[in-house]
């Protein structure tokens, strides 16, 4: 059975949900050190947002190829080394969506009533209700700031309260934001509409410090920040200012750049509402988050595909229940390839055209490429970093898709081309398994699996018969024939399904029968 590690809290169902079908260690709040000795027993690695996965510590999981989250922010993870080194990581980005919605719904209201200022006021003995005059939701704009799972679900029920919801989510179209009901617009135009922001964007290079000192004097005036995303999204410094000068009005902040924050300015501020990173922190989202994660890692240690990778091609379930058969035809491609090909490839292009070509194809295309750089790379290569891979490589990756049907309904094609040459290897699914139907120009059927002899030769009379003739002398036993040609005595290329592999000592006496111009023994 598989191991795996976790290292972060996480609910006792998805322990035993993992414990189904794996070894599982727990071992808590380590050191980078501990954490660095330990990882290279496991094949799995689940954590939550305490432990930080550095570089060092994937790199030294020499049989890690999973990484699990339990929640859907990974900054504590170096993406780019997980990708670089081929380990995937997974997360459980909906499991929490209602607990992250229903706290940023209960920060907006507590920060539209002065809820925590107001209790703390009562129990202190001051009765204040002239101070803690609040404003109501209704009629109010509210700007989402990344409409994904926990955006759009705030969209949804704040309307319930009577606001207009605008939005900026760069990867999201306006049909999309048209069935939310939610009006697209850029960050600094929600800024300059919005009565209140909610912000629900993962923290990147990208979105770091997004909102800053010249988002904010942009902002409308009397502006109230909701922020149950992360804390490195909003500068801190800038923040304070403005709420020192009164540009905003109030923020709610369930998350902070550093945790616990510190000796932080905001703390003391009496217009700043704090959590202390509460926003997944219910019963329910706690085993949910743990259960999804954890299946997560399964699918991934029993060969299977997750629903959620984070540097992989992903598919909604529809699309991959069309594409999976498909899977072993562009391996099948990829190992031909690699076999028989003028090698080394600069160029890569696979073209895909038929039916297929109408849905999101880089799973398949990640397939090409693992298989056929998997005989070449030293490194680990998988889905997860075959372009990665490849551009080490030196190998440009090109995709094309065309709706239009060949002779076959869908139909795969691999080009490659180098300093030596170009080949073509051309291959579809027939009664559900893969076969090889081109070879550069030659018209073969071929399925990518067991030991062939593949012959280059002069389209003429003698030549196969003393091939065969000597495979019979050598008690080598032919299966099947596929004989190609591109027109009548011309060139031919011959495809011999044998039963073993062909010794080198026989493929140097069938070069030497005239008009051979080589052989090869292919091992699929």
């Amino acid at each position: 059975m598989a191991r795996v590690l976790v290292a972060d809290p996480i609910a006792e169902a998805g322990i035993l949900r993992l414990r189904e079908r794996a070894e599982v260690d727990v071992h808590l709040r380590q050191s980078p050190a501990q954490l660095r000795e330990r990882i290279p027993e496991y094949e799995a690695l689940v954590v939550r947002s305490e432990t930080r996965v550095t570089a060092e510590v994937i790199e030294a999981g020499k049989r890690l190829r999973v990484i699990g989250r339990a929640g859907a922010g990974v900054d504590n993870i170096d993406m780019a080394a997980a990708t670089r080194l081929g380990v995937l990581v997974v997360n459980a980005p909906s499991g929490n969506t209602v607990a992250a919605t229903e706290h940023t719904l209960a920060l907006m209201l507590a920060l539209a009533r002065h809820v925590p200022q107001a209790d703390q006021a009562v129990k202190a003995g001051r009765w204040e209700r002239a101070r803690f005059v609040g404003t109501e939701l209704r009629d109010k704009v509210l700007g989402v700031i990344g409409l994904g799972n926990i955006g759009s679900e705030v969209a949804r029920r704040a309307q319930a309260f009577g606001m207009q919801v605008i939005a900026a989510d760069p990867v999201v179209s306006e049909e999309r934001a048209a069935q939310l009901n939610v009006k697209t617009r850029s960050i600094d135009q929600v800024l300059a509409e919005a009565d209140f922001v909610s912000l629900h964007v993962p923290l990147t290079p990208q979105t770091h410090h997004l909102i800053n000192a010249r988002s904010l004097a942009q902002a409308k005036p009397g502006l109230r920040l909701i922020n149950v995303a992360r804390g490195g999204v909003v500068d801190e410094r800038a923040l304070w200012e403005a709420l020192r000068d009164g540009r905003v009005a109030g923020a709610a902040l369930d998350v902070f750049e550093q945790e616990p924050p510190g000796e932080n300015p905001l703390l003391t501020h009496p217009q700043v509402i704090t959590t202390p990173h509460l926003g997944a922190s219910t019963e329910e989202a706690q085993i949910s988050v743990a259960v999804e994660v954890a299946d997560q890692v399964l699918a991934v240690l029993e060969g299977g595909l997750p629903r959620f990778a984070l540097n992989a091609p992903v598919l909604v379930p529809e699309e991959m229940a069309f594409l999976r058969p498909y899977l072993g035809v562009a391996e099948g491609i990829g190992r031909f390839f690699a076999r028989v090909a003028r090698l080394p490839a600069t160029r890569l292009q696979v073209d895909y055209q038929g039916e297929i070509a109408g849905y999101d194809c880089s799973i398949l295309t990640a397939s090409v490429l693992t298989a056929f750089l998997s005989r070449f790379s030293e490194d680990r290569v998988n889905p997860v970093n075959a372009r990665t891979v490849a551009a080490a490589h030196g190998i440009t990756v090109v995709e094309q898709r065309n709706t239009r049907p060949s002779e076959f309904s869908n139909l795969i094609t691999l080009q490659g081309s180098g300093e030596h040459g170009s080949n073509r290897v051309a291959a579809t699914l027939l009664l559900n398994e893969p076969h090889i139907v081109y070879f550069d120009d030659f018209r073969i059927d071929l399925v990518p699996e067991g030991s062939f002899l593949m012959s280059w030769h002069a389209d003429r009379p003698g030549v196969i018969g003393a091939i065969g003739t000597l495979l019979g002398r050598r008690n080598i036993n032919i299966a099947s024939m596929q004989v190609g040609r591109n027109r009548p005595r011309g060139d031919a290329v011959m495809i011999l399904s044998v039963d073993e592999p062909v010794p080198e000592e026989v493929q140097e006496e069938i070069r030497r029968i005239p008009g051979m111009a080589d052989v090869q023994s292919v091992v699929l």
